[in-house]
């Protein structure tokens, strides 16, 4: 499968990464015990940050600069598309229903209707947009994320999260795509639509006395807020369905 290949070659470069040597940490800096590879994870994270400064972000700039916003629009519609079944699987296994269901509508309104996704009639219908992913369902289920993780080209992660990225592939619709060079064209786009949308915060991130840490930081703070809101909105329909107030 296409995402085994880009797997494979993720893993290469994480190799490539390490070898380029761990970064020797102050002695009285700050340690944070979420972090204990820290200094293997600053490694990866300066080299993504070189492939970002010297090609991520010119590309990202670039495609923001001459792509026209109608464009970039349906492009994120489509890959946003894509990710629907991804999130109404681990609705299920999360135990929300209602936001399955909502998933469901949203995926077979906008491919249809909305022209393989490249149009979103589904949230001027009023339907909810949802994000899940597998990552998310095992914390859900009471899985420990494990330490901080930095992946080559895909940066944040831990331990739980990360090789949750490979069962949610599966459950995308580009990886059973017959075309290979399709797949690997679209897996690309994809990239540079994410960086393209994350263009606005750089200048938060510069401004950040510790560019590593806040986006470690950040990271972990969402991903654990994530996982509360999930435990709380299963909470508020349990006590519905007992006839309570939430």
């Amino acid at each position: 499968m296409a995402y085994c290949r880009a797997a494979c070659a993720a893993f290469v470069l994480f190799a490539a990464a390490g070898l380029s040597g761990c970064v020797t940490l102050p002695p009285n800096a700050p340690r944070s015990p979420q972090d204990p590879l820290e200094s293997w994870n600053r490694g990866v994270y300066k080299f993504n940050d070189v492939l970002d400064r010297h090609v991520a972000k010119p590309v990202a700039r670039g495609y923001v600069h001459y792509v026209p916003s109608p464009v970039r629009t349906g492009v994120s519609n489509f890959f946003s598309n894509l990710e629907t079944p991804t999130a109404m699987i681990n609705d299920l296994l999360q135990g929300q229903i209602r936001a399955a269901g909502s998933d469901l509508g949203r995926f077979v309104l906008n491919t249809t209707a909305g022209l393989g996704g490249l149009l979103d009639p589904a949230t001027a219908a009023g339907i909810d947009h949802n994000e899940a992913d597998f990552g998310e369902t095992l914390g859900v289920w009471g899985v420990h994320p494990g330490p901080y993780l930095v992946l080559p080209l895909l940066g944040p992660s831990d331990l739980r999260d990360a090789p949750a990225r490979v069962v949610d592939a599966y459950t995308n619709p580009l990886e059973y795509a017959s075309n290979t060079d399709v797949t690997y064209g679209l897996w690309g786009l994809n990239l540079v639509k994410t960086r393209a949308s994350l263009l606005p915060f750089d200048q938060t991130l510069k401004n950040a006395f510790d560019p590593y840490a806040f986006m470690r930081d950040a990271y972990l703070q969402r991903r654990a807020y994530l996982i509360e809101q999930v435990h709380e909105a299963n909470q508020d329909d349990s006590g519905s369905s007992d006839g309570t107030p939430p």
